[in-house]
């Protein structure tokens, strides 16, 4: 994982597809490819980086809204990059961008983009509740 950017609210996760994170392992399909599942779960773990610097001690953050189009297929060794960046704050809200990347034929190209929204929480009173 890349070190979060403090200043804009960013971070970047980097994976190697492997067989554990295809469609057909996780249930999501038949063919061994980067199951969407997994990639979301990225998509998440960039944004919980990005995150982390915006938050005080005892906070932490739940997703709350997820849209994501997964664009092109990746195959297992293929290296995915994805970069969460903030897009909209608002009080306890965080919204975030994310685009997930890899190289073929020399050139980096977009495998899924979307949103991402998470809620600022308290997490002792958030585990309180349950």
């Amino acid at each position: 994982m890349e070190s979060p950017d403090a200043a804009t609210g960013g971070a970047a996760v980097v994976h190697v597809v492997g067989p554990q994170d295809t469609a057909a392992a996780l249930g999501s399909g038949d063919l061994p490819v980067l199951g969407t599942p997994r990639l979301l779960a990225w998509c998440e773990e960039a944004t919980v980086a990005a995150a982390a610097p915006l938050l005080a001690p005892g906070e932490t953050t739940v997703g709350s809204r997820v849209d994501l189009a997964h664009e092109r297929a990746s195959a297992v060794g293929t290296e995915v990059r994805v970069r969460a960046d903030l897009v909209h704050r608002d009080g306890r809200l965080l919204r975030f961008s994310v685009v997930a990347e890899q190289e073929v034929a020399g050139a980096l190209v977009v495998a899924g983009r979307g949103e991402v929204t998470r809620v600022v929480v308290d997490a002792a009173r958030f585990l309180a509740r349950l």
